[in-house]
């Protein structure tokens, strides 16, 4: 029998799968995973509900519901203060994973060259190359986790046809700062390139920071298309819906690859979602605070248990420092261990990367409930009293 496509069966099950198998067989606190506890805004699941019973439950219009792309549209001037025209530049995804690939098979051709920075959300690699692109790595070193000017120039050529930013960027927490969003406008427009940018965690920022689109900087509106998640920005992960903003002559092929991927997205969700967008700003500073405030407990139990912790400025997730804290065991093999050993399950950085993986950091989540966070530190101080 022939076999499947060569890009995508060359993958194995996702470091996700595995370990929250792993977690299951051993009823390990699962800290790899992000998705928050509980159950989203009550507002919205409510929203949704009624919606369902009393509303329309066939196909909505392709690019989404107008009531929710004039949300998005009003959403992208509240925040960063940019024009949208909600008719054209908008469009409906089921998650921002479709989104993503959406954007990148309507926007790429074979042989061209996309800009990447690791480490990485797992979808990105396997997209582009099933795309026929060919990915450029501009890998990001820990403990700071910076980018190196001149590795993100050489990483820009003729055939780049666009660069990929994830900002907050999963799975580091790493919030791109203004000079470095300047260096990469810069090299975005002398290159003629345009930019995709995973915004997911736009909401969740820490420390009194806000986010910074890289669409709002001088010259990038007509050349930008961003990334929005309702599962991150009301807790809601399971709902499946991302929006799309990018100019007018860009968005037309995207619209047409998720015409032939999704076609649409639940009409009740698209209609909870925009009452959720015009939530006031209480709301998403508090959505904010909660998720710092998870930061800084599962930091604090983690360092008390004697792990070295980086810096993390947003998103869902922290870096520990295996060498830093004492440990030689490979990422992977440490992962295991901890979930059979400890009852902590947490996912190796290593399955961020492409190329040149570091082998000695690992990822956990923070995005639950204190209850649960804190039994994750009391096993894992346990263990460590124990491993000692």
């Amino acid at each position: 029998m022939k076999s499947g496509n060569a890009v995508l069966s060359g993958y194995g099950t996702t470091i996700f799968e595995v370990m929250s198998r792993l977690a299951d067989q051993h009823k390990a606190v699962n800290l790899g995973q992000g998705f928050p506890d509980g159950n989203g805004p009550a507002d919205l699941v409510a929203a949704a509900a009624t919606y369902l019973a009393e509303g329309w439950n066939q196909y909505p219009p392709m690019p989404g519901l107008p009531v929710l792309r004039q949300a998005v549209a009003a959403h992208n001037q509240r925040f960063y203060g940019l024009d949208v025209d909600w008719a054209r530049q908008t469009l409906v995804t089921s998650g921002a994973t479709e989104a993503l690939a959406a954007c990148l098979f309507g926007l790429l051709e074979p042989g061209d060259e996309v800009v990447l920075f690791q480490p990485l959300y797992d979808s990105y690699v396997p997209i582009i190359r099933r795309a026929g692109a060919v990915p450029r790595f501009v890998s990001l070193r820990a403990p700071g986790w910076d980018v190196d000017p001149a590795e993100l120039r050489a990483a820009f050529g003729p055939r780049t046809k666009l660069v990929l930013l994830n900002n907050p960027q999963n799975p580091i927490g790493k919030v791109w700062q203004a000079d470095e969003l300047a260096l990469l406008a810069d090299l975005v427009q002398a290159h003629d390139a345009i930019a995709l940018c995973d915004e997911v965690y736009e909401h969740l920022v820490f420390d009194g920071a806000r986010h910074r689109p890289l669409m709002a900087l001088p010259g990038l509106a007509e050349r930008t298309l961003r990334i929005g998640s309702a599962g991150k920005s009301f807790s809601l992960t399971g709902w499946k819906v991302g929006y799309v903003t990018g100019p007018a002559d860009l968005l037309p092929p995207v619209v047409k690859a998720h015409q032939f991927l999704t076609f649409t997205t639940p009409p009740n969700l698209q209609h909870a979602v925009a009452l959720g967008l015009g939530k006031d700003d209480a709301y998403f500073q508090g959505l904010a605070s909660g998720m710092q405030a998870g930061r800084d407990r599962l930091t604090a139990g983690l360092q008390a248990a004697g792990f070295t912790v980086l810096p993390a400025a947003g998103t869902y997730f922290l870096t520990v420092d295996l060498r830093a804290s004492g440990f030689n065991t490979l990422d992977t093999d440490f992962c295991q261990r901890l979930t059979v050993e400890a009852g902590v399950a947490a996912i190796p950085i290593s399955a961020f990367y492409e190329v040149d993986a570091p082998r000695h950091l690992i990822r956990f989540c923070y995005c639950k409930k204190p209850a649960t966070l804190d039994e994750a530190v009391r096993r894992l101080k346990a263990w460590r009293d124990l491993d000692e």
